[in-house]
């Protein structure tokens, strides 16, 4: 009962998340794993400002605003005509913005098969102020909220949840954590403090 519960709210997740294309843009780039030959490909390789990208022995392809799909076929096709049946794995890597309660926000390049953890990592974890029930994801001025608490227990790939290139993520913080309690309790002296000094000045 429990796991159909974490299916149902990665399904409505996945189908409110995976409103756009996947297509990669300006800034993103590939990862490409070659397990069978000695020829040094392997590596990371991003799209430059005119939205192609330079990859070994084939130069320039247009990589921006093509379906990822479509490209990871056409690289590998190119290659097939290079080397005889090559174990070639390709990793779109995407670029998002993640700020708020982590401890090094910033914008990092992540894979679909990387999990929310991975990229929370990335960022150097979470703050004592973290809610991860509350995750806002804006893309293209859409909020869309996740309970990342239940994605990660998942074990869910950021594939599953439909992370996409410029997405921005807010780690949010408790609403009643460490930091705004403290905040509170000053408020409250400075306030009672203002009432002493008013009371002994026989305003009040």
């Amino acid at each position: 009962m429990k796991n159909l519960f974490y299916f149902i709210i990665l399904l409505f997740i996945t189908l409110n998340i995976k409103s756009y294309s996947q297509t990669l843009r300006p800034g993103d780039g590939l990862k490409l794993i070659f397990f069978n030959i000695t020829d040094s490909i392997s590596g990371d390789y991003y799209i430059q400002d005119d939205g192609t990208i330079s990859l070994p022995y084939l130069g320039k392809i247009v990589a921006a605003g093509v379906n990822t799909d479509s490209l990871k076929t056409e690289i590998y096709d190119k290659y097939s005509s290079l080397y005889k049946n090559p174990e070639l794995t390709i990793l779109p890597l995407i670029r998002v913005n993640i700020f708020g309660e982590v401890k090094t926000p910033g914008f990092y390049y992540v894979t679909g098969t990387d999990k929310l953890s991975d990229l929370i990592a990335k960022a150097g974890g979470t703050t004592t102020d973290a809610d991860l029930s509350d995750i806002v994801i804006t893309r293209n001025g859409k909020e869309i909220q996740i309970n990342g608490n239940k994605i990660i227990e998942s074990g869910s790939k950021l594939d599953d949840i439909g992370l996409q290139s410029g997405d921005q993520i807010d780690v949010t913080r408790k609403w009643f954590s460490g930091t705004t309690s403290t905040i509170i309790i000053s408020a409250i002296g400075i306030v009672a403090s203002l009432i002493v000094a008013l009371f002994y000045r026989g305003i009040l």
